[in-house]
């Protein structure tokens, strides 16, 4: 659904906005006569499913305002363009030419950086939405969260968003303090982060980002750990929602370097270890009944042309949302578990039902089984493969999917449980199990007689590997992953 506001807005050329990308895009911003775009009412109501369909975003961006501080005076002085490289506008041209239909600035904190995102970087947000209205623009930033590694915080688009990110900001990010306060730092600070986050009326998103970056092993965890999402997610359900299943900086071998920087041990087809290891610490999750969701995102700084390790936001990897054109529904889609992860554009829809006795539930979901009737589940999976050339101008060959079911037995006593036993890939599809209904192909697969609660997902690649294989200095254009979010089966 498009945004009121849109159509009222003056155009600039796309070659205007192309010519002041990347130099004094925000004065080009200002003296065009677009006024800032703001939320109304109509855009934050939610309108149930009606005219939902699968729109690719992207939830961790960096912009010139992820820069450094100088801390030998007092305040520290802000430097923009330190770390990552881009005004914000920028990043949303690029976004929009790689088909982003939303995105999000995430940049770095730091000193007083709470005071840096109000003043300075939240105004260029505002003069961006105006140039480049087809792409929802969210508000937040890279969280330093407490004892942990960094996350999304995303803030719902509403009147006082800048406000909102200012007061979580300044309170809880561990780095914005100055001087520094060791207090912060701790896990209960993280706790009564999540818990003011969840009693606002307004409530943002946490996602962790690159959740297994500092990871020197197989199973052997760094910053992030089961035990603390197990204590943030029982914290605030509702807010702390999930992981990056692949993380941002996959152009890292173009230029030597690891995918995902994960310099430590490596992704595996891109994703995470955690999200990658059918059985793992995702599973075991989902398997306590838990609903905690993965994404894909860029978490581009600087594009690998210019040196970096980074593809634009959507020129590689994509999180799909199946929601309508506004904040509020893009929102509820991440909240829900309406998503789908994809690298190189292998799928542009891939849509996972459970079914029984006429009932469905689609991913994020809940199927009800009961006890009494036939108990056979029918899994759909549809998936639509891209028509023409990503952005490495290849159309991209799927070679096979997999259904993974495991069952769901209830809280873990272990907080620091990482496997999920019973989790397996119950079936492999490949081109010749498939069924043609227009642009779409689709499989059925049956689960007979189920006598537990469980979930299934699904996963699909363009390479000949059974399981994802530790990632090495493959192109990753030669290496696509596409992973659902799960549909719940409950026996009542």
């Amino acid at each position: 659904m498009a945004d009121s506001t849109e159509s009222e807005q003056p155009q600039v050329s796309r070659r205007q906005l192309v010519k002041f990308a990347g130099v004094g895009a925000t004065f080009v911003a200002a003296g065009s006569g677009i006024t800032p775009a703001h939320a109304d009412d109509a855009q934050e109501r939610s309108g149930g499913s009606r005219n939902r369909s699968w729109r690719a975003g992207d939830h961790h961006v960096h912009s010139e305002y992820s820069g450094e501080f100088d801390t030998s005076v007092t305040p520290p002085r802000f430097h923009k363009g330190a770390d990552a490289a881009y005004p914000i506008v920028t990043n949303a041209i690029m976004a929009k030419n790689f088909g982003l239909t939303w995105a999000m600035c995430t940049d770095h904190g730091g000193p007083t950086h709470s005071k840096v995102n109000l003043e300075q970087a939240y105004p260029d947000l505002l003069l961006s939405r105006g140039l480049v209205p087809e792409v929802l623009q969210f508000w937040g930033m890279e969280f330093d969260a407490p004892a942990l590694d960094h996350h999304t915080l995303m803030i719902p688009r509403h009147d006082d968003e800048a406000k909102m990110l200012f007061e979580l900001e300044s309170r809880f990010a561990k780095h914005d303090a100055f001087p520094a306060d060791p207090s912060r730092d701790t896990e209960a600070k993280m706790v009564e982060f999540l818990k003011a986050a969840k009693d606002m009326r307004q409530k943002p998103l946490v996602i962790a980002h690159h959740a297994s970056r500092s990871a020197p092993g197989l199973g052997v965890y760094g910053q992030d750990t089961p035990r603390e999402f197990r204590n943030g997610n029982d914290a605030a359900p509702d807010v702390y929602i999930g992981f990056e299943g692949a993380p941002g900086h996959q152009a890292g071998p173009l230029n030597g370097g690891a995918r995902g920087g994960y310099g430590n041990h490596p992704t595996y087809g891109g994703f995470d270890q955690m999200t990658a290891r059918v059985g793992g610490l995702w599973d075991s999750l989902l398997g306590e009944g838990r609903r905690w969701w993965i994404t894909a995102t860029s978490d581009s700084h600087v594009h690998w042309t210019r040196g970096g390790a980074d593809f634009w936001p959507g020129e590689y990897s994509k999180t799909y949302v199946h929601a309508r054109q506004d904040y509020a529904d893009i929102m509820d889609g991440l909240r829900n578990g309406r998503i789908f992860a994809t690298t190189g554009d292998l799928v542009t829809s891939l849509d996972v039902t459970a079914s029984n006795r006429g009932r469905k539930a689609a991913a994020g979901e809940n199927l009800t089984v009961r006890r009494r009737d036939r108990n056979d589940v029918e899994i759909e999976i549809r998936f639509r493969p891209l028509r023409g050339k990503n952005a490495n101008g290849v159309r991209p060959e799927i070679r096979r999917v997999d259904l993974i079911v495991g069952e769901i037995t209830g809280p873990n006593s272990n907080r620091d449980a990482d496997t999920n036993p019973t989790t397996k890939v119950v079936a492999r599809f490949g081109p010749d199990r498939w069924r043609r209904d227009g642009d779409e192909y689709y499989v059925r697969h049956t689960l007979k007689d189920v006598q537990t609660n469980l979930y299934a997902r699904v996963r699909g690649t363009g390479t000949n590997e059974d399981e994802p294989l530790a990632d090495g200095k493959e192109s990753p254009w030669d290496d696509l992953w596409f992973y659902s979010n799960p549909v719940f089966v409950h026996r009542v």
